[in-house]
């Protein structure tokens, strides 16, 4: 366990180079560590003259100790992005949602290793009458536009539990997100061309996760890759995170187009999902703990009882300002 120095309940987090992170959340909140979590310090808050303790920072995107963008979400204009270049003494506001009805779940930057006014954002919000909105800039500052494509929800919406259930650049350029609601999860796949094509909505190819349960605060929450780029495998977790302790729900793909629900699930509702390439195992975190895969998502062994909301290697975060950092010597041996 680390001290963060806040009670803010905490669901971003972006680990730059496991010495060099950044976190986010409520009341405004940002924080970033430059020696490994050591010692975390409080960011001057977004707007803090007008509203920006009323934001809730879900997400977090950083190149390095000056350089960072965070994302509110809430309803209509609460939902914005503001970037940093001077290690967070002022923030630069980037986009406010202009969907009175909106609400922001993810965002992803398409060029992480080049924090210029050049890279590519994309925002993934809530269905705004009744069809999903993805926002995106080509520059990261203005010209903002509406993903040309916008898929029809059917009664469901995505999950701002972790900044992690849209998926960019995996397979080099396939995006993916994930849903859920009553009528279940779906799992929503933008690529050009696409191989196989189960069922094509404006656009995307959209599978139904059947081994997602179905409910208003139930579905897929997160999705990850072992690669950023050139994934073999992907995962995606999730559940009912308002029975978070009933076993979490998990799927895997080894090639993108058929998915299967894990045989040994995590041991509750999880709300993020990370591949570890110095470890090869996956880790997913939620309110009742963690759990580890060393098969590519198919079983899963837990790791630890602790309150948790997101993770980005080595870190994880959860509420009352809970951030830790991985212990590789809890890992349990692989059989």
């Amino acid at each position: 366990m680390q001290e963060s120095g806040t009670t803010a309940s905490l669901r971003g987090i972006d680990s730059v180079d496991g010495t060099v992170a950044w976190s986010s959340g409520t009341n405004g909140t940002v924080l970033k560590t430059l020696d490994g979590g050591a010692h975390w310090t409080k960011c001057a808050i977004p707007d803090a003259t007008t509203d920006g303790v009323t934001l809730d920072f879900r997400g977090v995107q950083a190149w390095d100790a000056k350089t960072a963008i965070v994302m509110a979400s809430g309803p209509g204009e609460k939902s914005r992005l503001y970037k940093t270049t001077d290690g967070c003494k002022t923030w630069m506001l980037l986009f406010t949602n202009p969907d009175k009805d909106g609400f922001w779940d993810a965002f992803t930057v398409e060029e992480r290793r080049q924090p210029t006014d050049e890279m590519g954002l994309m925002i993934l919000g809530d269905p705004v009458t009744g069809q999903f909105v993805i926002w995106w800039s080509d520059n990261g500052i203005n010209n903002w536009k509406k993903w040309p494509t916008r898929p029809n929800a059917m009664g469901e919406s995505a999950f701002a539990a972790s900044n992690s259930v849209l998926l960019d650049e995996a397979w080099d350029g396939v995006r993916f997100f994930g849903t859920g609601g009553p009528r279940g999860a779906r799992l929503f796949m933008e690529c050009d061309p696409c191989v196989s094509k189960p069922f094509e909505e404006d656009g995307f190819v959209v599978q139904s996760m059947r081994m997602f349960r179905k409910g208003p605060s139930a579905g897929i929450f997160s999705i990850s890759a072992d690669n950023p780029q050139y994934g073999l495998h992907l995962v995606a977790v999730g559940g009912d995170y308002q029975k978070p302790n009933d076993t979490g729900d998990a799927a895997y793909t080894l090639d993108r187009d058929h998915w299967h629900a894990s045989t040994t699930p995590p041991h509750g509702f999880r709300s993020a999902v990370q591949w570890s390439e110095a470890f090869k195992l996956w880790i997913t975190v939620g309110p009742n703990g963690s759990d580890i895969s060393r098969d590519d998502g198919k079983t899963w062994q837990p790791l630890d009882n602790g309150n948790w909301n997101a993770l980005s290697l080595p870190f994880v975060v959860g509420p009352n300002g809970r951030i830790a950092r991985l212990n590789p010597a809890v890992l349990p041996e692989a059989k």
